[in-house]
């Protein structure tokens, strides 16, 4: 599925919304690959997603000069575990092994945008960075 993104250089809202989005899609073909719904290029395809929406969030912040570097491993973090669980056959039983890992992967980058949103409202952001059900 193709989420679009706004091309405006620091739209924060739009860039984390989308790349928030990406990150449940990713969730959802996870599932759908554990059950032989959704093939590993599908899943795959999510993943490259994620890291389009990844970038595009990086710019976006440093646009108003907010750092995310604590947060750039995420994309490494995210590839090492997505290869690791999709190298198995699919079945739940896979799904349960990896998604334990695949969960503080995207936590670790929610609880990173999260930080960084004092630092949004310092240089203006009228908008919230963040959907509120993401909070």
């Amino acid at each position: 599925m193709f989420v679009y993104t706004q091309r405006v250089p620091g739209d924060v809202p739009t860039a984390v919304h989308a790349l928030l989005l990406s990150t449940k899609q990713l969730q959802e073909s996870l599932r759908l690959w554990s059950i032989n719904q959704a093939t590993e290029t599908q899943v795959s395809d999510v993943y490259v997603q994620i890291g389009t929406q990844f970038n595009t969030t990086i710019h976006a912040f440093a646009y108003h000069k907010i750092d995310l570097s604590d947060i750039h491993s995420i994309p490494t973090d995210l590839r090492t575990v997505l290869e690791q669980c999709l190298a198995e056959d699919p079945s739940p039983q896979a799904l349960a092994l990896y998604m334990p890992e695949v969960r503080r992967v995207l936590y670790k980058l929610l609880k990173g945008l999260q930080a960084k949103q004092d630092a949004w409202k310092a240089v203006g952001g009228i908008r919230p960075m963040m959907p509120s059900e993401s909070r």
